[in-house]
């Protein structure tokens, strides 16, 4: 279902953890697959109760390690390159293609490459930088988010949105109140 122009979601505002947990498990209860949950520390309740799996950090240690492969083999290419085709050096009778004294430099490239590939994988996963979101717009958000309140936020782009029924599904939960977000 597109976005309906002007609202991003409903965001309800609770005083207590369990109050949030509460509304969002019965959220995702009814049907609702488009919510997000805003809380000043982290709160693993919340997270399982809109059915949040975490697929990022699979996906992220999948970045990692072909970053790492990448780096290792890369390095170890290049040293190959370097030594046996580009400038080949006789030094003291040791072979061109001396393996051992590849490993080390190509050891580095792989531990670089996989630490840039996860920083990296970790903030598009994120879609970060993300300088502004629609929450920002509602005023109690802003006031109370990183401090102590807490927030369920259902989304406009949910099939099972509806302004006036979803409402009255999150006044249900007697929160201490009920904004629309605008885009």
């Amino acid at each position: 279902m597109p976005m309906r122009e002007g609202i991003y979601g409903l965001l309800a505002e609770f005083d207590t953890p369990t109050e949030l947990v509460t509304a969002a498990k019965a959220a995702y209860a009814k049907g609702y697959r488009r919510m997000d949950c805003y809380t000043p520390y982290p709160l693993e309740e919340a997270a399982e109760a809109i059915g949040f799996d975490e697929p990022q950090e699979r996906g992220v240690a999948r970045i990692c390690l072909l970053g790492g492969l990448l780096g290792g083999c890369a390095m170890f290419s290049l040293e190959t390159w370097v030594s046996v085709w580009a400038y080949p050096l006789n030094v003291a009778g040791r072979p061109l293609f001396s393996w051992p004294a590849f490993v080390i430099p190509a050891y580095e490239w792989t531990i670089l490459f996989a630490g840039l590939s996860a920083a990296f994988g970790m903030l598009a996963l994120n879609r970060l930088p993300a300088p502004y979101h629609p929450v920002f717009n509602a005023a109690n958000f802003r006031d109370g988010a990183t401090t102590d309140k807490f927030f369920l936020c259902l989304q406009s782009d949910d099939p099972k949105f509806s302004s006036a029924e979803s409402r009255a599904f999150l006044e249900s939960f007697r929160p201490v109140s009920v904004v629309e977000v605008d885009h």
